[in-house]
């Protein structure tokens, strides 16, 4: 009999990319944890970070399954763009990603029933067109920024905002499938 596959976390994208490989999980199971990015840590650190702390708090109320947890996080620089709070602050990161490149890092973790662990990250680098204020008022009064990362989902309205990508696709939605399958069969999960 095999263990189960949990997934660590509440993201419906997250689910329906499992999905498109061909992995069902077992259950969900979101993981609470505090998000607040450390004093110096770096963008590429905190989506690893974040990605294993969701991944343990799963198992620890899942023994005896694997269980996956993932985080994304949007970086311009080492400047860490967040879920924006208020339309004020997205506007603000839209503004600051218009006309230039950013850098979406996810961090993928698989805590195996015997207690292993692996981590992978992917990252891509996206590029914005110029936006007009226009542009933003119009993205803005559609509510997609609340809960992205960086205030946008490349899935969504702002996808036409993209002139150009280098990395996963999938990865900038939320979960790098190419890693999350060499982690599934790293650690020995059985589909």
């Amino acid at each position: 009999m095999r263990a189960p596959l949990i997934l660590a976390s509440a993201s419906p994208r997250r689910l329906e990319l499992l999905r498109q490989i061909g992995v069902t999980p077992d259950g969900v199971q979101p993981a609470d944890i505090d998000e607040t990015p450390l004093k110096k840590e770096t963008p590429r650190r905190l989506a690893l970070r974040l990605a294993c702390d969701k991944a343990r708090a799963g198992a620890a109320v899942a023994p005896g399954a694997f269980v996956l947890g993932s985080d994304t996080v949007v970086a311009v620089g080492l400047r860490l763009l967040g879920k924006a709070e208020t339309p004020d602050e997205a506007r603000k990161w839209l503004e600051l990603m218009s006309g230039r490149n950013h850098k979406v890092l996810t961090g993928v973790a698989l805590v195996a029933p015997d207690g292993r662990i692996a981590l992978k990250l992917a990252e891509a680098r996206v590029a914005f067109k110029r936006l007009g204020k226009a542009e933003i008022d119009a993205y803005l009064a559609t509510d997609e920024w609340k809960g992205k990362a960086g205030a946008y989902g490349i899935q969504g309205v702002a996808g036409g905002f993209v002139t150009s990508i280098v990395g996963s696709y999938s990865a900038i939605v939320g979960l790098p499938l190419y890693e999350t399958r060499c982690l599934l069969d790293g650690l020995g999960w059985k589909s």
